[in-house]
């Protein structure tokens, strides 16, 4: 990210923004459901694209996160954060989960004590997929609460303070399949 933005899932319409958005791009992405808060040095956003002929590629779009999740917690384990947990179950829903990405846990996405460490989505078309992941650098759940107009933000995540996107990039890469 290079200027702060908030992106809106795709199901999302505008009118859930409420909050002074000054100086703030509000967009829409592709994927999704819950609204993320992206701003330089703060949130670290990678995308991943696969291929349909991959041998990676899954037909189920839940278990089709199963991969790069594990390969998130190597990589996160590389740099020091412990106990990372891949979610393999169903999508667990939580009072804010449709508005706020961090609120709720999918398919693939990782934590470490119950405190989310990473978001996913993903965007299929008949060329393959595209995982847009999100690393919480710090967590500020009380200005993504304002803009949405939600009292108490109460979402468990974890920022991986003092790593860099450059930092968690490169230690993906070392983690993805041949």
């Amino acid at each position: 990210a290079t200027r702060p933005a908030l992106v809106l899932g795709s199901t999302q319409q505008a009118s859930v923004v409420v909050g002074d958005t000054s100086g703030l791009d509000v967009v829409h992405r592709r994927s999704g459901g819950g609204a993320v808060l992206v701003e330089p040095d703060r949130l670290a956003w990678i995308d991943v694209a696969l291929g349909r002929d991959d041998p990676l590629w899954d037909d189920d779009v839940g278990r089709a996160f199963h991969w790069l999740g594990d390969a998130w917690a190597a990589a996160l384990g590389l740099l020091g954060v412990t106990g990372a947990a891949v979610h393999r179950g169903g999508l667990v829903r939580t009072e804010h989960s449709d508005l706020v990405c961090f609120a709720g846990l999918g398919p693939g996405e990782v934590t470490v004590e119950g405190a989310k460490v990473l978001g996913m989505a993903q965007r299929r078309t008949r060329e393959g997929a595209l995982f847009q992941c999100a690393v919480p650098l710090t967590w500020e759940p009380e200005r993504l609460a304002a803009l949405l107009g939600i009292e108490r933000l109460d979402a468990p995540v974890l920022s991986v303070v003092g790593r860099t996107q450059s930092e968690l990039l490169a230690s993906l890469v070392t983690q993805l399949p041949a």
